[in-house]
């Protein structure tokens, strides 16, 4: 990376956004998680007392994520006019819509339910508190979804006109029904789903170990299991579409993905390893596994795709001299992290299947695989952060993908103002993330302290009529 405005920049969005996304990624999946254990809690009328103390729990280590997660996001959207002002005039006639619609129909809904189901479990009735966090968990799915939609927009450009120097919206459906948004929130959808099961599993595993609330924390692992599982599925099936996808509508970066510099044969074998050499733009050795690469680009044994090469020099032709070879080291190695991890969490994930089915006792009583659980709690966050530099990196140069490049949407600040600029975000965020993991690793460690009896039978009884619960603990 160059020390100048350009590279200063392109680090500041990149490393905050990875921060920001730590925050995103956690709550999109555990809200989704804790309204179903709030439904059970609600359901399973006998087991409401253990069913409660699991999601108020977890709600606890939700509400820490979710308060520290805020303010990292407000300065993603400064970030626009700070150091991307002719990015921001170009596109702010599109780019403004999604980005305000997230916060009138998600944000609000979720800080408003978020304070009822949590400062209210002691004095609504069960029903309130379960419809509040579904509430909350659906309005984090519509953030995550207008927010994936402004970014995919910027890789596939649908409904929009130029007028001068400036895009303008022509067909908000158009924006709407973008597929590249839907395949991009199906990701998102997974993998959150994905970094929040294996959070729930490795914090389970950890008392199961030490054998501390065995009741609740072998129904939370299982709950956790069916998460992981459905997660990982979701999060490889539709990112292996996302990859084929980009194999027609943005070549080069699927070229990038793959180190393919000429147009491969076919059938095209599948790079498992390369030595990168971008100066003279060839691979210095390669490691090929032959039919994986029309297998995966085509589902079928046969196709070919074309070559950063040849691409380039269809770029220039018709947009004009330039490189348009994006960093291909980069995206080729994260991509096959992110595969990596992905595969490796999903036999995690149905392993611990296969020891629930083979017994119950087996799952909760084995210890290593309990002990690798804990090991797994960061990885989907790391495959999620190669995902996203997969993604952004594979579509350089351009910020708008064959429209406005990187070069043309900085604004026109000086080394200096960007480094400091730069220096103070890390500081914030790193003190951000440093609080974040400490009050959640004290608190999940510290787990349920369940009242004593004698507490729960003098606690006041509720202001509703029926089989009262006190924040979920039955009063007999």
């Amino acid at each position: 990376m160059e020390l100048d405005v350009l590279g200063l920049s392109r680090f500041q969005f990149a490393s905050t956004s990875i921060f920001h996304f730590f925050f995103v990624s956690l709550t999109v999946g555990l809200a989704f998680l804790i309204a179903v254990m709030e439904t059970f809690a609600y359901v399973r009328k006998d087991r409401a007392r253990l069913y409660g103390n699991m999601t108020n729990f977890f709600g606890h280590l939700f509400l820490i994520n979710f308060a520290v997660g805020v303010v990292t996001g407000i300065v993603q959207e400064f970030q626009f006019g700070m150091n991307w002002s002719e990015y921001s005039r170009f596109v702010g006639n599109i780019f403004g819509v999604p980005l305000a619609l997230e916060v009138l129909m998600a944000f609000f809904l979720e800080s408003t339910f978020i304070a009822l189901w949590w400062f209210g479990k002691d004095r609504l009735p069960p029903w309130a508190r379960l419809g509040s966090i579904w509430l909350v968990a659906i309005g984090t799915q519509i953030s995550a979804f207008w927010i994936v939609l402004a970014n995919a927009w910027m890789h596939h450009p649908v409904g929009y006109r130029v007028v001068g120097e400036q895009a303008f919206l022509t067909s908000f459906p158009a924006v709407v029904f973008n597929y590249k948004a839907w395949l991009y929130f199906a990701h998102v959808q997974g993998s959150a789903w994905t970094v929040a099961a294996f959070f729930v599993l490795g914090i389970s595993a950890y008392h199961l170990l030490r054998r501390q609330n065995v009741d609740v924390f072998s129904r939370s692992l299982r709950i956790g299991l069916v998460f992981a599982a459905t997660g990982t599925v979701f999060s490889i099936s539709s990112g292996h579409r996302e990859a084929q996808v980009a194999r027609y509508d943005q070549p080069m970066k699927f070229a990038a993905m793959e180190a393919q510099w000429q147009t491969s044969e076919s059938p095209a074998p599948w790079s498992a390893i390369a030595s990168i050499n971008m100066a003279e733009r060839r691979n210095d050795f390669s490691v090929e596994i032959p039919y994986l690469g029309s297998l995966l680009a085509y589902n079928s044994l046969h196709g070919n795709y074309q070559g950063i090469i040849p691409l380039q020099q269809q770029y220039e032709r018709t947009l004009g001299p330039g490189n348009y070879i994006p960093p291909v080291p980069w995206v080729y190695w994260n991509f096959r992290i992110m595969v990596g991890i992905g595969t490796l969490l999903l036999l995690a994930a149905y392993g611990g299947l296969f020891l629930w089915w083979r017994q119950r006792e087996a799952l909760n009583g084995t210890r290593w695989y309990l002990r690798v659980l804990l090991l797994l709690i960061p990885l989907p966050w790391v495959a999620n952060f190669c995902g996203w530099i997969t993604t952004e990196m594979g579509r350089q140069p351009f910020m708008v993908y064959g429209l406005l490049t990187v070069q043309e949407g900085v604004s026109a600040n000086t080394t200096a103002e960007v480094l400091v600029g730069l220096i103070g975000l890390w500081v914030v965020y790193l003190a951000l993330i440093g609080l974040d993991i400490y009050l959640l690793t004290v608190t999940a460690r510290a787990g349920i302290h369940d009242k004593p009896e004698a507490q729960i039978l003098a606690a006041p009884a509720p202001s509703y009529t029926g089989e009262g619960f006190q924040g979920y603990e039955r009063r007999d």
